[in-house]
């Protein structure tokens, strides 16, 4: 059997999108080693360094299939314009997976789509024009293609029915994972100390990592934060580290606004080799985001041993359960009250650091890719009958 992976969410620097199927991957292939894989990508430029970001991806059962086109060309020509996707990649996939919401036309052998969320939908005013108008003009194609449609949460999965009824028999559930190699407690001071030198941190500081862009709430976090902040002498610092989205100007302005450009420390984006010590070294970790369809960086601080901080919105609850202090995403003073809990008792970090360690452990990329292997033999039983799945 050929399972065959759309690979572009794996170029260059990765988004969360990329970080779920690198977790799904690399886990199936492992899990696999009797099926052959391949990853399918689209490029004109700098093909060794495409190349290069596959390169940790390929072992003897999975091979790299290039196509000689640009892979926004192509996406842009096809929504108007059916070319099919096996003139460029063949007839040799049993099904053929996209992690990315868009199924193009004529893809051989069975398909699958993984649409993460309905923020397009739910949430317009958020999403980055030219994103919305690709999903405007493919999604609904892409699921009449798709022979299943793969999210991430339950939450999801409610929404897509919400917009979509008529597709709501081809959904599966299959949760992303977080990798304990990668994001664990951190246990060398020193380490921790290079790492806030290294991003201008001084003193105990509560952190967000992840995109600077509305949806993310960030605004209000800091409306609370000033509010948190006025109540004591030394507070805990904010940092806000990432990259900028869209529409970020804002977050800049209210810092100014709010008089807080002593207490609030952005860092852009954080180094992966970083990111470890810089969540295990935070007092707690805050993700007050009004629209998620899993939420992948609280789960990775509670891997590091982080208190965490979420909004009671979309799928949060359901990934951090109970293990976390669930605050209301559009009330200052909530957020504001639970800044302070996580300042102020130390007995409650030290819980809610054990109890995320125990919840994350549950969410193993291997289970993920397990779940995503039966939607695989779902389509094609050979795949139960003759692996272990």
């Amino acid at each position: 059997m050929n399972i065959s992976f759309d690979a572009l969410p794996l170029m260059g620097r990765l988004t969360g999108i990329g970080y779920c199927q690198a977790g799904q991957v690399t886990a199936m292939t492992r899990l696999h080693p009797e099926q052959s894989f391949t990853l399918n990508y689209f490029a004109m430029r700098h093909l060794d360094e495409r190349k290069s970001d596959l390169q940790p991806y390929l072992r003897e059962n999975v091979t790299a299939r290039h196509a000689f086109c640009s892979p926004y060309l192509y996406r842009l020509i096809s929504a108007f314009i059916p070319v099919p996707y096996h003139w460029f990649f063949g007839k040799k996939a049993d099904v053929t997976h996209f992690f990315n919401y868009i199924v193009p036309p004529f893809v051989h052998g069975k398909t699958v789509v993984t649409v993460h969320d309905m923020v397009y939908r739910a949430y317009p005013e958020t999403v980055r024009g030219r994103t919305k108008h690709m999903l405007d003009l493919g999604l609904v194609k892409s699921m009449q293609r798709a022979d299943r449609i793969v999210t991430d949460s339950e939450f999801s999965k409610r929404e897509i029915i919400k917009y979509y009824p008529a597709f709501a028999g081809k959904i599966r559930v299959v949760p992303c994972g977080v990798d304990t190699k990668r994001f664990h407690p951190e246990t060398d001071a020193g380490k921790i100390t290079q790492v806030r030198e290294k991003y201008g941190i001084t003193g105990e500081y509560f952190l967000y990592l992840g995109t600077l862009e509305p949806r993310k709430n960030l605004e209000r976090l800091l409306d609370a934060y000033a509010v948190f902040a006025k109540r004591h002498e030394n507070p805990a610092r904010l940092v806000l580290a990432g990259g900028k989205g869209w529409l970020y100007d804002g977050i800049f302005a209210k810092v100014q606004q709010l008089g807080l450009e002593e207490y609030v420390i952005f860092t852009q984006y954080i180094d992966a080799a970083d990111m470890c010590a810089l969540m295990s070294g935070a007092l707690a970790f805050t993700f007050p985001s009004i629209y998620e369809g899993f939420g992948m960086p609280p789960l990775e601080a509670m891997a590091c041993g982080t208190p965490v901080l979420v909004s009671d919105a979309a799928s949060l609850p359901e990934v951090t359960g109970e293990s976390a202090v669930i605050v209301k995403p559009d009330s200052t003073e909530s957020i504001a009250e639970g800044l302070e809990r996580l300042f102020t008792d130390a007995a409650l970090r030290n819980r809610l650091s054990a109890e995320g360690l125990e919840r994350a452990a549950a969410f193993s990329w291997e289970r993920s890719a397990r779940m995503l292997y039966e939607v695989y033999a779902e389509l094609l039983p050979a795949l139960k009958e003759n692996g272990n799945g």
